[in-house]
């Protein structure tokens, strides 16, 4: 079944006679890599390091954006230095790397792009509980069922990137090509209303003027629910930017077929994915003003020991 599978997959791929025509190509795409990987492993260790001292994030919050983050990790841990050596050895020896070497490298990429991609739908789905459901929020959303959650989606994970040593290879691309397209189209469809809730209620809110204490307090709390809606929203954005290149490479590759431009432009959507594990910490440093300062914080107190 692997060599099946390794035969299938090397459409997206240069053969050995094309190797030499992507020797710039793999160099680009090498540094480049590199450069993500070490922007990757730092800027993610520092955002687990800050979400993890943020007490002003929820327990529920703090683990859904802790799996996130722990899953960009992995991409720059396991993933980018893998797929940076695997371009390396293409240009060294001039051939395609064995079936065994390139079936880890798919496992190890599956199952940490896929818990990223889930990560993010589940933080979505929960801005749209606490958006939708905001009285109930914390009734529905226990930290129990949010670890449960996280668990199943890294348990997901590795089942869907397992299926490669054992499921044929057309029912591998109805899985992950149903699986993606559904979850795009529901992620889509919740960060969507969630956002235009959000700015409704944001505007709303504004114009509102309201005495009573209790009153007070309930619509402060909603709107930082909402605040934290709309800049989880960038989150998606970014996501989606990364990640709909690389589905709109395959789909060419097998629509029109395999070339060099759409096998350059496959190559080239990869990296596109990884850099999405370096934009994660950004955005969350920028938009979420908790975690902002307590990396601020711990960057000032680290200069300060240094002098």
């Amino acid at each position: 079944m692997n060599e099946m599978f390794c035969e299938e997959y090397t459409q997206y791929f240069p053969s050995a006679i094309e190797i030499s025509d992507f020797r710039w190509t793999y160099f680009a795409n090498c540094l480049l890599n590199i450069f993500l990987t070490h922007t990757a492993i730092m800027l993610n260790i520092m955002t687990i390091y800050a979400i993890r001292k943020t007490s002003m994030l929820s327990k529920t919050m703090r683990t859904l954006l802790l799996s996130l983050a722990v899953s960009d990790v992995g991409v720059g841990l396991f993933v980018q230095p893998f797929y940076s050596s695997l371009q390396v050895n293409w240009v060294q020896q001039q051939s395609n790397p064995s079936c065994d070497t390139f079936t880890a490298f798919m496992i190890i990429n599956i199952t940490f792009s896929v818990a990223s991609f889930l990560s993010v739908v589940a933080v979505g789905v929960d801005r749209f509980l606490a958006i939708h459901f905001h009285l109930r929020y914390r009734e529905l959303v226990t930290q129990k069922r949010v670890v449960a959650v996280v668990l199943s989606n890294w348990l997901l994970s590795a089942f869907v990137s397992l299926i490669i040593l054992w499921a044929p290879f057309s029912a591998q691309n109805l899985i992950l090509s149903a699986g993606g397209i559904i979850c795009f189209l529901v992620t889509a469809m919740i960060y969507i209303n969630t956002y235009s809730v959000a700015r409704r209620h944001k505007v709303q809110m504004r114009s509102l003027q309201v005495q009573q204490r209790e009153r007070i307090d309930e619509m402060a709390d909603f709107a930082c629910q909402i605040k934290s809606a709309v800049s989880l929203f960038y989150v998606y954005l970014v996501f989606l930017l990364c990640f709909v290149p690389f589905y709109v490479s395959v789909a060419s590759i097998k629509i029109h077929g395999s070339s060099i431009i759409l096998k350059r432009f496959y190559l080239l959507s990869v990296t596109l994915v990884f850099l999405n594990s370096s934009l994660n910490p950004i955005i969350y440093c920028w938009k979420i003003r908790h975690i902002r300062r307590t990396i601020m914080d711990s960057l000032k107190s680290m200069s300060w020991n240094r002098n």
